[in-house]
């Protein structure tokens, strides 16, 4: 008779996890408190042990500690109405642990660093024309913004434990494998912005630089800072910019498909015979819907860059044919592409960044039309209020911060 105890069984389940030793559950507790803080801005230690279903003595415990560490302060008296003595509020820490995020863009770098409570501190933008520009020279030049960011973030006594680059076009493990508008191929981001900071800040975080897609860690700022205010969980989200960059938001979280890669809607072609794209391909919505396409069409420098589209938006406000005729026709080309997304994912919304959020008034008829007209479902009517301006606040290099001070709220003890 054959010996099968030694043969694994198809159905047999997976091995269990080590149970949680003491100090893996306190660490896990730590970060609960702190982010029952973090959701409230302000919560009194009764307040989180509701929150958490941790006991009053154990958050009481866990918020002397993360006081002790720098993550959070107290304040203030709340007033539950309850007989007893009013409890002290406690809110995330103004000063200490913060994130660092830096947008590097084709025509732009741009550098922010966010703090505990989700506020901007620092923010430094330099306009500058990546394009055709070797990667080295270009991440060089960001370091040095991000290098005079993190000494304006010491004067107010903060300082970012990591930097998260947002970066164009296709990246993967620290890589940029194709930035069309910026002339990359397979560049190793991460690591020559790292060695050009640690350069100019050996004191820098820059042994924890992390990066994604700009277009990403957009649409996560105008989901944890927009209007929406989280509350539309599902939507596509567009940037125009030289490029045409997109994300998809499902379930609150990025829809990042197998490869990182999903969302890149600027290169979904609309017509198969149009003109050549930098990507290589022909017909790309981006060389319709685009900054310098847009630009072409309504007679403008299609380099003019940023005093280009505020151009643009004047002649478009005067009521001048040729600006909106091309805005008129980029939102058809935009309405075509982004119905094929909303049939395929189903999201609630579409938010337009970038110069597509000035630009929208004049966009959008054309963009509705195309949606209600394709959109199997009928719920993109002309006037629904689904295809809307991104916020202020929904920028890729805030995006890149806010996520980095999301990794100090998961795990507060890594950053004491």
């Amino acid at each position: 008779m054959n010996d099968h105890s030694t043969v694994p069984s198809r159905n047999r389940p997976a091995p269990l996890a080590p149970k949680a030793d003491k100090d893996t559950v306190r660490r896990h507790n730590l970060s609960l408190v702190l982010r029952a803080v973090f959701d409230e801005s302000a919560l009194s230690r009764a307040g989180a042990a509701a929150r958490t279903g941790l006991t009053r003595a154990a958050v009481s415990s866990l918020a002397d500690q993360l006081i002790r560490g720098g993550f959070l302060t107290e304040s203030g008296k709340s007033f539950s109405g309850q007989a007893g003595r009013p409890g002290t509020m406690l809110t995330p820490a103004r000063s200490g642990p913060a994130g660092a995020g830096v947008e590097v863009n084709i025509d732009y770098v741009s550098v922010c660093v966010v703090d505990l409570a989700g506020t901007d501190r620092v923010r430094l933008t330099e306009h500058l024309d990546n394009r055709g520009q070797p990667a080295t020279g270009v991440l060089t030049r960001a370091a040095r913004i991000t290098a005079r960011a993190l000494d304006s973030a010491a004067d107010q006594g903060l300082h970012p434990v990591g930097v998260e680059l947002a970066l164009p076009g296709l990246v993967s493990q620290g890589s940029v494998r194709q930035a069309p508008n910026l002339g990359w191929k397979e560049v190793d981001a991460e690591d020559l912005f790292k060695a050009a900071l640690s350069d100019l800040r050996p004191d820098s975080p820059a042994s924890t630089v992390t990066s994604d897609n700009e277009a990403n860690l957009a649409a996560l700022a105008e989901l944890w800072f927009g209007g929406t205010d989280g509350r539309v969980g599902h939507f596509l989200y567009l940037t125009g910019e030289i490029g045409v960059g997109g994300a998809v938001v499902a379930g609150g979280e990025l829809l990042r498909g197998a490869h990182g890669f999903a969302g890149e809607i600027g290169h979904t072609p609309v017509d198969p015979e149009g003109p050549e794209c930098r990507c290589g391909s022909r017909g790309c919505l981006e060389q319709y819907a685009g900054q310098s396409a847009l630009l072409r069409a309504a007679g403008i420098d299609e380099n003019a860059g940023v005093p280009g589209v505020i151009e643009l938006e004047h002649r478009a406000r005067a009521d001048d044919e040729s600006a909106l005729r091309a805005l008129d026709d980029a939102g058809r080309t935009l309405g075509i592409a982004l119905s094929g997304a909303v049939n395929l994912l189903d999201p609630d919304a579409v938010v337009l960044g970038g110069i597509y959020r000035t630009l929208l008034p004049w966009l959008a008829p054309a963009v509705e039309r195309e949606l209600s007209s394709r959109a199997v479902s009928g719920l993109w009517p002309p006037g629904s209020g689904r295809v809307r301006a991104s916020s202020l606040a929904g920028d890729a290099a805030r995006g890149a911060a806010a996520r980095v001070v999301r990794g100090i709220v998961a795990d507060p003890l890594a950053y004491e």
